[in-house]
């Protein structure tokens, strides 16, 4: 199981090219990749922000993006959202990310993300 950040979903929905090889093998090698109900706030903000441009309206890409093989949603649970606030360490403060590590660490699984202020953070294991 991994847990994929929003840039990594949407790369691995439209763009799989830009997926680096290691984001793709873990793809390969997993049977489950989670996306964080945040994802699905995120992605739909970044389009009403025009911070990106999907190729059909947010809903339908996000039914479309939620469907495929190995996808599937990790609801943001109460535990998850209390977890995002206790992070241990110093982490910039995007609440989108916090939930998403704190995802990871629910289920104590790694993070495929180009982000790398996130593959720096010493408390959960990144991929990329």
């Amino acid at each position: 199981m991994i847990v994929l950040d929003t840039a990594a979903w949407i790369w691995c929905a439209s763009d799989p090219a830009r997926l680096s090889p290691g984001a793709r093998r873990a793809l390969d090698e997993s049977e489950t990749a989670l996306v964080s109900a945040i994802s699905v706030w995120e992605v739909a903000m970044l389009v009403a922000k025009r911070r990106i441009q999907l190729d059909r309206p947010v809903e339908q890409w996000i039914d479309i993006a939620l469907s495929l093989p190995q996808i599937q949603l990790a609801a943001l649970e109460p535990g998850i959202a209390i977890r995002s606030t206790r992070l241990p360490g110093p982490l910039h403060p995007d609440p989108a990310d916090r939930i998403i590590l704190a995802t990871a660490l629910e289920y104590s699984a790694p993070i495929v993300t180009p982000d790398q202020r996130i593959r720096e953070y010493p408390h959960v294991h990144s991929l990329w």
